[in-house]
């Protein structure tokens, strides 16, 4: 069975936790379909586009290039969903065939968390706090740089939750 080794979308390779490549059989016809566990800065990277160009080198050494398509797929974990026509030209020997029937897809969150993928790639978040505060804390936070206040928060934040 094929497997990805390496995925990229628009020319930038991404960090894969778990993959899946397959065709997917139906009455419509057939489509190669590409699951992909990702950090969550990646997937809000790329979720909100409706088409990327791919190349996906897989582990017999074989490269599919094709511009693919991407779609909403529930889970717990960060995923891109990506299909795409059948290129008559390539040779999916040794890619999963699944039909309609059949709907046995392969379970690529199984053994990941999202603390694992956290652990890779954390990503970060903007948030507003509403502080009552003394004055002389308010100024002297007033005079302070952002980032040197990100940094600050998130040592203080690292310290407490730590005990």
């Amino acid at each position: 069975m094929a497997g990805i080794k390496s995925i990229n979308l628009d020319g930038e390779e991404i960090y894969l936790f778990n993959s899946a490549i397959y065709i997917f059989e139906s009455s419509a016809g057939s489509t190669l379909e590409v699951d992909l566990i990702v950090s969550e800065v990646t997937l809000r990277k790329y979720q909100d586009r409706e088409s990327l160009i791919t190349e996906i080198e897989l582990e017999d050494g074989r490269t599919l290039s094709s511009f693919m398509f991407l779609k909403s797929v529930p889970g717990k974990l960060p995923r891109l969903s990506l299909f795409c026509e059948l290129d008559p030209e390539e040779s999916y020997e040794g890619v999963l065939r699944i039909s309609e029937d059949h709907l046995d897809f392969p379970d690529i969150e199984a053994g990941i968390t999202l603390e694992v993928i956290r652990k890779v790639e954390m990503p970060n978040e903007r948030i507003t706090l509403k502080l009552n505060l003394p004055i002389n804390q308010v100024e002297w936070l007033k005079e302070q740089k952002n980032k040197e206040l990100n940094q600050l928060i998130k040592e203080l934040l690292e310290g407490y939750m730590e005990k």
